[in-house]
């Protein structure tokens, strides 16, 4: 058993593994993975603590901080939160100190994202609240006095709960963030997913590069699926004789574009359409393929579509390890030749995976 560092655990809802000790946590996830695939797990991981880039708070009545555990409607007041990392934390307090003297009941989340090169706060607000035009105005005030560079009005309607939306406007700063990722600088939007663990996420970028550089790449296209702002088909564009990306949101390309150009990955085309649209885009070579889907995992059509473009390789990322056996069962000319798995966040329950598929005949493949 573990101490729990955070002064909130078992009341907020958060975290669920503060009192098991690292190792083990880790030997549960392993275990779990190694169940479900029923294969060896290679396993990596970063800091147990102080890890998370972005944390999305509530506002109550008269507290700021995440929900109370087994009461969906209670928030419990949370000062730091220790699986969040410092500069985060910072930010967290200065929207503490202003925003409690400040109530207002059109608050409804505000979205803190701080890496070590750029930081920005959304604070949401219910579109239909009396009190609109008084919550912008305090907003406006706070972006005078908050050291984050970036500060966006989010608006979503009463009844809805996520905290992002396309409808907002910039207060101060820029809507894009970046990081910097094996040499490599990226842009991505606030308003878009990126992955909140930097220290992790760049050792998944890592192990899938060497994982790829073990083949004879050089004739083949790369296949980027549900790209988001092309970090995959950037990082591995240099040993592949092209890379064809996927990707459904405009803002999102546009900025795999300027990734793509900004760090001289120049034999990449990008595609604006939704992954079940596969079927539009034509490949003058033999294909890899790497996907990174959503939790929900891949669409039957996706699927579909893979089996029949027959990829030499499928990489399959995934942070839904229940999902992910249920893919990767409908590949029956494939194998599982290695997975690995990062532990993307440390004292909860959740996994993230990365499995190597080869044809069950792989001739030619390395």
């Amino acid at each position: 058993m573990a101490k729990p560092l955070c002064q909130y655990f078992g009341i907020c809802a958060g975290c669920s593994s503060q009192h098991i000790d690292y190792p083990t946590q880790i030997g549960n996830k392993k275990k779990l993975l190694a169940n479900l695939l029923h294969t060896e797990i290679n396993c990596y991981n970063g800091k147990e603590y102080y890890y998370r880039n972005r944390m999305e708070f509530l506002f109550g009545s008269k507290e700021i901080g995440l929900r109370k555990k087994g009461e969906h409607g209670r928030i419990v007041d949370i000062e730091k939160c220790v699986i969040c990392n410092e500069k985060v934390n910072v930010i967290l307090n200065e929207v503490r100190l202003f925003f409690k003297r400040h109530p207002n009941p059109a608050y409804k989340f505000v979205v803190v994202r701080a890496t070590e090169y750029t930081s920005s706060v959304s604070i949401v607000l219910n579109s239909t609240s009396s009190s609109l035009t008084e919550a912008v105005e305090n907003v406006r005030e706070f972006s005078t006095l908050t050291s984050t560079e970036n500060v966006i009005v989010t608006y979503i309607k009463n009844d809805e709960n996520e905290a992002y939306s396309n409808d907002y406007f910039i207060v101060k700063g820029a809507d894009v963030l970046k990081e910097s990722l094996l040499g490599k600088w990226f842009f991505y939007p606030v308003q878009g997913f990126f992955q909140n663990n930097s220290e992790v996420v760049e050792k998944i970028h890592k192990y899938c590069y060497n994982l790829l550089k073990g083949y004879d790449t050089k004739k083949y296209s790369l296949l980027d699926l549900y790209a988001g702002v092309g970090v995959f088909a950037t990082i591995n564009a240099d040993i592949f004789e092209s890379v064809v990306l996927a990707e459904r949101s405009r803002q999102s390309l546009d900025l795999s574009k300027i990734n793509l150009k900004n760090n001289g990955a120049l034999n990449a085309k990008s595609y604006l359409l939704d992954a079940k649209q596969l079927k539009k885009v034509q490949f003058k070579n033999d294909i890899f393929v790497i996907t990174d889907p959503p939790r929900s995992g891949m669409d039957m059509k996706v699927i579909g579509q893979l089996k029949k473009i027959k990829p030499k390789l499928i990489l399959y990322i995934s942070c839904n390890p229940f999902q992910l056996r249920k893919d990767i069962s409908k590949f029956k000319e494939y194998q599982i030749k290695s997975v690995a798995m990062f532990d993307m966040f440390p004292q909860t329950n959740h996994i993230e995976a990365v499995v190597e598929l080869v044809k069950s005949s792989p001739q030619g493949v390395k």
